[in-house]
């Protein structure tokens, strides 16, 4: 077990663990610390705890002191030597004609090196213009190409649901989110509307993954056999935040069968019936000989059987009517017999006759006129 302290340097970024040495340090003050980067500026968002060793990247670095008022004005200098290096990069890009994007730049709290953050297409040759950035800032650069995710996160907007992106503003970072998770949650897989503004797949599908796995986990899976106090059935749809779960009977019917937590029981078979009204005792199919549909249990008529059952209905003589309407259809939409080879050939030895009677009769048409 070891005593640390979590940093965050950036908003909804990820927390890094330091070893706090006996600084008296509480969430919300800002702290120096020495990264890889070099000396940083961050904030702490984790007070003091114990963690195991399994928990800590080795060597773990130390606080190096509470920051002050003179740390906090160099950071906003800081800042706006970012703003001006950003808008210097984005004249340096145009300069030299490079395919890529710029969309942040940040700089390090020594005043040692700038990072300037990217997106783009494919790879970028960008050595000239490393040069040339060198040149103006007289310090260490860095060019760093990242995802269309991260180029999100960092700028930020609004998302669908009208409030700010959840990855700009507490997800510190990003799961894997699949396809599978929209289709459990019964959502349309329309593109547009489950990507977010970076157009891959919104990260709060991830956040309810788990509760509708463990609902339909206990629910039938649609297309599976079911034995239901109105008979035997097959499953077409689940709805597993109420448990609902629609049964197409072989009848011609379709019941609604509730397995939620909260469903009341049947009183004659122990078995959750329709959501609307509960089978009676008296009205229970298990206690009758002739099996029926109670009038308060509603279902809804299976409209692929109506049709059949309509169509099984038809007179003979419709039938007969439709079979030579059928016939008239086919005669109509035979294709004409296919011109012989030998006609084909008359046709273009007319053409090119009338052609070059049309060519001689050109000269003499302007002789007439001159």
């Amino acid at each position: 077990m070891q005593k640390v302290v979590g940093v965050r340097f950036k908003k909804a970024g990820k927390i890094y663990y330091f070893d706090p040495d006996q600084l008296r340090l509480e969430p919300g003050d800002g702290v120096i610390v020495e990264t890889a980067r070099g000396v940083e500026f961050g904030y702490l968002v984790v007070g003091p705890k114990m963690v195991t060793d399994e928990e800590i990247i080795t060597p773990l670095k130390k606080v190096i002191r509470k920051a002050d008022d003179s740390d906090y004005r160099k950071l906003e200098e800081n800042e706006r030597k970012a703003s001006d290096a950003f808008r210097i990069g984005q004249e340096k890009i145009a300069k030299h004609k490079l395919p890529m994007k710029l969309v942040n730049v940040e700089q390090t709290f020594d005043n040692k090196k700038i990072i300037f953050y990217f997106t783009a297409e494919g790879r970028v040759d960008f050595r000239e213009l490393v040069k040339d950035l060198a040149a103006v800032f007289r310090m260490r650069i860095e060019l760093r190409q990242i995802g269309v995710r991260d180029e999100a996160k960092m700028i930020g907007g609004l998302g669908i649901c009208g409030r700010p992106i959840c990855c700009h503003s507490f997800l510190g970072e990003f799961e894997p989110v699949s396809i599978r998770m929209a289709k459990d949650q019964n959502l349309s897989l329309n593109p547009t509307k489950i990507s977010g503004l970076c157009g891959r797949l919104m990260c709060c599908l991830q956040f309810e993954a788990n509760a509708y796995k463990d609902a339909l986990e206990q629910l039938p899976n649609p297309g599976d056999e079911l034995e239901t106090p109105q008979g035997k059935g097959r499953v077409t749809e689940v709805n597993p935040l109420t448990g609902e779960v629609n049964v197409q009977i072989d009848e011609g019917v379709e019941v609604v069968l509730n397995y939620g937590d909260d469903a009341p029981n049947c009183a004659a078979c122990s078995r959750r019936c329709s959501v609307r009204q509960q089978v009676n005792n008296d009205q229970c199919p298990q206690n009758i000989e002739d099996t029926f549909l109670p009038n308060e249990l509603k279902v809804e008529p299976a409209k692929d059987i109506k049709d059949k059952n309509v169509a099984e209905e038809k007179p003979a003589e419709n039938k007969k009517e439709q079979k030579n309407k059928d016939r008239n259809r086919k005669r109509r939409r035979r294709r004409k017999p296919k011109k012989t080879q030998e006609q084909g050939k008359e046709k273009q030895q007319q053409k090119t006759n009338t052609g070059g009677q049309r060519r001689r009769q050109k000269p003499q048409k302007s002789e007439q006129k001159s």
